[in-house]
């Protein structure tokens, strides 16, 4: 039986996060400070005081979660993972947590990331849905039907549980493959309030500047495994996790592959690290006879 540590991503975001640990901890609150200093403004201030509108800017919400989840991390007493994963964003936390990333690269990393996702979502604007309780195989075929028959962009982004993916794509496409999800049997097919297609091939653009960034980033050896989004198994491997990272960006994200991998490695309890219950949600509905705890 093995401990888990798993990490959210964009989404997971509220107003005062980690203000508790600013508070109570010297150690956390020079973590928080060297952050600002890394991101050039007090992300802190936002994180503490700002509204929901203020954390939802990808280049705030990205570092906010980011520094959030590790240095709750680092706030744990005697943490060792055995495995460790993150949804999308969630990755580059998991990645400090195995030893890969040191913070401050990380928080580099995420910053690129996210303002390069920023400007490739106002070159290839696009959209992303959450399609409920209708089978994956079902998704998969009408994404690709539509993208053969329009030419519009429509892709699986999330697999987040059994009868939960989110879709991603143009605006058309998405507005047109909500219809035919509905049509197919989907108890809902919404759209969800973000500002691109995240995890879709209109976020091309963007992994020019990753990549680059990346093989200027010193990554170490893992002290466990983590398994990563788009593959869905262990990788303890430094070069395909540089990889890996870099395809995420226009890949999807197999949190429910990756959680059913785990288990399936033995791994019993999920603690999850960082603002939010999200990721708890999801793992009981992948399989609820595992122990889930979280840790904000």
């Amino acid at each position: 039986m093995k401990h888990a540590y798993v990490f959210p991503g964009q989404g997971s975001q509220f107003p005062g996060m980690g203000k508790n640990h600013y508070d109570q901890s010297a150690f956390a609150k020079r973590l928080f400070e060297q952050g600002n200093e890394i991101v050039g403004f007090r992300l802190s201030d936002i994180m503490f005081q700002g509204s929901e509108s203020d954390l939802k800017q990808t280049n705030v919400t990205q570092p906010a979660v980011f520094m959030h989840s590790v240095i709750a991390y680092k706030s744990v007493d005697g943490a060792k993972p055995e495995m460790v994963a993150g949804h999308s964003l969630g990755e580059f936390s998991a990645l400090v947590a195995n030893g890969v990333l040191s913070f401050e690269d990380g928080l580099h990393l995420v910053i690129v990331r996210a303002e390069a996702m920023q400007k490739a979502c106002i070159t290839n604007p696009g959209t992303m849905a959450a399609v409920l309780a209708l089978d994956d195989e079902v998704v998969e075929k009408i994404c690709l039907e539509l993208q053969k028959e329009t030419g519009e962009v429509l892709v699986p982004a999330n697999y987040n549980c059994p009868g939960q993916l989110v879709v991603s794509g143009s605006l058309k496409g998405v507005e047109l493959g909500c219809e035919r999800l509905k049509a197919a049997g989907a108890r809902r097919a919404v759209l969800l309030p973000v500002g691109g297609a995240f995890h879709s091939p209109l976020m091309e653009p963007a992994r020019e500047e990753l990549a680059a960034a990346i093989e200027k980033t010193t990554f170490y050896n893992p002290t466990c495994p983590v398994y990563q989004n788009v593959v869905a198994r262990a990788v303890m491997d430094k070069e395909e996790i540089k990889k890996n990272l870099i395809d995420q960006l226009t890949g999807p994200v197999r949190w429910t592959q990756s959680v059913m991998a785990m288990i399936a490695n033995d791994g019993s309890n999920f603690t999850e690290i960082g603002p939010g219950k999200v990721l708890q949600g999801l793992i009981n509905k992948i399989d609820k006879n595992v122990t889930t705890s979280g840790v904000d």
